[in-house]
């Protein structure tokens, strides 16, 4: 088994490999084709309107500290670049959620060599709607509170210089719950005994949803690496709760 550090690369480096395959590239063109308008969209609108969103967020000093401005420009624009990265990926997961859950359960699938998921069919998919957005839900009330309180900090001057710091902490842990999740809903895990779970694997968890995170700002590549992330996620989980199951079998 990898380092805690380190597994999180190794698991999206084969969650590609898996999505690539030919027997699960047809569950991952359409949550692909969905990321792919959205994100379209959003890089349109952020083109237009990104430096006014820069410029909103800049503290206004006295002439006699404005030699700052040319220190915290970057930092903001780095705050921006985060918002504007959540919004997306939110939103994507948001519409793509059903998609993503059938994936997680067909990646589980090639994994373990066991089938104990029902027969893909269009019916099957839409019974895992109401489900899949119940859950997404649960996460953006999760994620809402605490991107609200982000927020506020960055319009107070001063104390908002730390306010990109904690957006990048934040997202990387948000990036670990949002795929994980998947796979522990699809074994009806619930929300809270998914978090203490995680929590549980904290430096497993960082390390994946840090390597997400880094992945899915790089436009394009982000794309690809949505449908990448859920099938990591998913290998995360069988090998990590398979861990678990070894050692109480040996304890």
């Amino acid at each position: 088994m990898p380092a805690p550090a380190l597994s999180g690369p190794q698991y999206l480096r084969e969650g590609l490999k898996l999505v690539l395959s030919p027997g699960l590239r047809l569950f991952v063109l359409l949550p692909l084709t969905i990321n792919l308008v959205l994100f379209a969209g959003l890089i349109y609108l952020a083109g237009h309107q990104f430096e006014l969103w820069v410029d909103t967020f800049m503290p206004t000093l006295p002439n006699w500290l404005s030699f700052l401005n040319y220190i915290l420009w970057p930092l903001f624009v780095v705050l921006v670049i985060l918002m504007v990265f959540f919004t997306f990926t939110m939103i994507a997961n948001i519409i793509a959620a059903p998609f993503n859950g059938f994936l997680a359960e067909k990646v589980e699938v090639v994994v373990r060599g066991t089938d104990d998921f029902p027969a893909f069919s269009w019916g099957e998919l839409a019974a895992m709607i109401p489900r899949t957005l119940s859950r997404e839900m649960r996460k953006l009330g999760y994620f809402l509170p605490r991107a609200l309180g982000l927020f506020i900090l960055s319009w107070i001057p001063v104390v908002n210089i730390i306010a990109a710091p904690l957006w990048l902490l934040f997202g990387v842990w948000m990036m670990a719950i949002q795929y994980i999740d998947y796979p522990a809903d699809n074994h009806k895990m619930s929300w809270q005994d998914m978090l203490a779970w995680l929590r549980a694997k904290r430096w497993q968890s960082l390390s994946f949803g840090g390597i997400v995170y880094v992945v899915l700002l790089i436009p394009v590549v982000n794309i690809l690496m949505m449908p990448a992330a859920v099938a990591g996620a998913t290998l995360f989980w069988v090998r990590e709760r398979g861990a678990e199951t070894q050692l109480a079998k040996t304890a």
